[in-house]
């Protein structure tokens, strides 16, 4: 199956190694992404008040792009997903808006295309028994804790994908690759998002809540599909220590690095030394 890809400003630059992963991991499965011939940032934000077209511009580029490569598109960052997702929603629901935005775009876009994440395509087009057939190195004896933060949760009737308070797409995926995630009630809280440049002190303590949960839970690492999500959860650590006595510290993966592992995939461009935890003493006691 081939799909329109986005691989947005964060998996181009900061977090090539999840996208390195992500066109891997998918390509081994049978899920060929072709990146979009002509792309820009979708604006990284969804604006809170959409009277000014402008800010719909960026993302309704994209859009334009993707349905002029085909029926969908797809992304591994679920801020870009989260940003297309509404913004293709709004474009189909407002005809005088749209009017007033396809003439500032110079475009003729009605909301055509399918916006999807990338694990909605690996759970709903290639499923996640397939995903199992094809595991080479079973990650047997990793207990992981699934983040999913907030961008493909939340608001729920415009994005969501899965049950926005009980959500298991990755846990069902580290099921099939042969991890152990263990359960926990911190899943799908916020991990302060922006804050960590206006207030990092606040989303510290957003951080190390979440992390105190997934280790009580017995986790031995957390994993998420969110590159905003992973810098959070993984550089905050470095200051924990600090103000929480006794704190230890969780490795913090991307999900398709672990595909990718479980896969039995070449990982070296997968990004390893650029955590801020070092992921790897963990991957080589468990024999991965």
């Amino acid at each position: 199956m081939k799909v329109s890809y986005f691989p947005g400003c964060t998996l181009n630059t900061t977090g090539k190694g999840f996208d390195n992963a992500v066109r891997a991991a998918t390509a081994a499965v049978g899920l060929e992404l072709i990146e979009l011939a002509e792309w820009n940032c979708c604006g990284a934000t969804y604006p809170l008040i959409v009277d000014n077209m402008l800010e719909l511009a960026a993302p309704a580029h994209v859009l334009v792009a993707a349905r002029n490569q085909g029926s969908t598109v797809t992304t591994a960052c679920t801020t870009c997903y989260n940003v297309l997702k509404r913004t293709n929603k709004f474009i189909r629901e407002h005809p005088d808006e749209r009017e007033r935005l396809n003439a500032f775009i110079e475009a003729e876009y009605q909301g055509e295309v399918e916006v999807k994440d990338i694990l909605h395509l690996l759970r709903d087009e290639v499923g996640f028994a397939a995903v199992q057939e094809k595991v080479q190195r079973p990650l047997k004896d990793l207990k992981v804790a699934c983040y999913y933060g907030c961008m493909v949760l939340r608001p729920p009737a415009e994005v969501a994908y899965d049950d926005p308070d009980h959500p298991r797409s990755l846990d069902d995926l580290m099921t099939a690759l042969g991890a152990m995630p263990v359960d926990y009630p911190h899943k799908n809280e916020c991990c302060g998002a922006y804050l960590t440049v206006s207030a990092p002190e606040v989303t510290r303590e957003m951080v190390y809540t979440i992390l105190k949960s997934a280790q009580l839970a017995g986790a031995q690492a957390v994993v998420t599909n969110c590159p905003l999500c992973q810098f959070n959860l993984d550089k905050r650590q470095a200051e924990m220590a600090q103000f929480h006595a006794g704190f230890q510290s969780l490795p913090v993966f991307y999900f398709s690095q672990l595909m990718g592992l479980a896969l039995g995939l070449d990982a070296s461009e997968y990004g390893w030394e650029r955590h801020y935890i070092d992921v790897r003493p963990l991957l080589n006691s468990l024999g991965l």
